[in-house]
């Protein structure tokens, strides 16, 4: 079950945290996973932690942010083998409330979380339309459902995010193509490591406990759980599904309040 042998996979952001997870997730499960990330060296070397296990990856330095270098790199792809599975899951973080957000903020977070969404899918749609379908899954966020303190520019991103899933999904299910989203709540990456720690220098194990318990399971997810989830709407068992957000959030939306 859940096998992704034969299959072509391109995994945005996919050399650190959740990105990294699935790249490996999908390589695992026999896809040629293609890794494209702003850091060459970080690309590179989950492309080398992949191969080592005997897996299928390939690093390409790409800033999700340029439609054309995006573009470029998944025509080049394609001319070697047929894409299957698109995975946007590049983003930036922003902690502040609407007033504490610069335009420029604003702007950052736009170019990268929504429209490098944008560019994937727009660069991929026209090659799935080819090759007879095609599986998208966009990383949101439980910031597109419900309010986060001092997540303004971020939860307004990944509701964009949510929104475009459910647009694409509609409009080329006669395609053959499927577009869902994940929607995780807080989890346990490199990236939560280093906020608590340029944030909270001096209280850092006390936070990182604070942070867990927000879910009401009790803890952060882990980002191979996030990853397990993508190879499940990635593979031919979920072929009857499309157009749905799929939370990943340990009760946060249904348990809390």
């Amino acid at each position: 079950m859940f096998s992704l042998k034969g299959k072509t996979a391109l995994v945005t952001g996919g050399a650190s945290g959740i990105g990294k997870a699935i790249s490996e997730v999908l390589a695992r499960a026999g896809a040629a996973t293609h890794i494209l990330e702003l850091n060459m060296d970080s690309a590179q070397n989950t492309a080398d932690v992949i191969k080592n296990i005997g897996g299928n990856a390939t690093a390409h330095q790409c800033n999700v942010a340029d439609g054309e270098q995006v573009k470029e790199i998944v025509d080049s792809v394609q001319q070697s083998s047929s894409i299957d599975i698109l995975i946007n899951n590049a983003g930036i973080a922003h902690v502040g409330n609407v007033e504490a957000t610069s335009e420029k903020d604003l702007d950052k977070l736009y170019e990268v979380n929504i429209k490098g969404v944008y560019h994937g899918m727009k660069a991929c749609i026209p090659h799935f339309k080819t090759n007879g379908g095609g599986v998208i899954i966009n990383m949101a966020s439980i910031a597109s459902s419900i309010g986060l303190t001092d997540r303004f520019a971020y939860s307004m991103t990944k509701g964009a995010v949510l929104t475009m899933t459910m647009s694409v999904a509609k409009d080329y299910v006669q395609d053959g193509i499927r577009c869902n989203s994940i929607s995780p709540a807080r989890v346990h990456t490199p990236f939560v490591d280093g906020f608590i720690a340029k944030n909270y220098p001096d209280n850092q194990e006390e936070m990182f406990d604070k942070l867990s318990k927000y879910q009401p399971i009790g803890r952060m997810g882990r980002p191979e759980e996030v990853a397990h989830l993508a190879l499940y709407l990635c593979s031919d068992e979920a072929s009857f599904i499309t157009g749905t957000d799929y939370p990943i959030d340990g009760g946060c939306l249904k348990l809390m309040g």
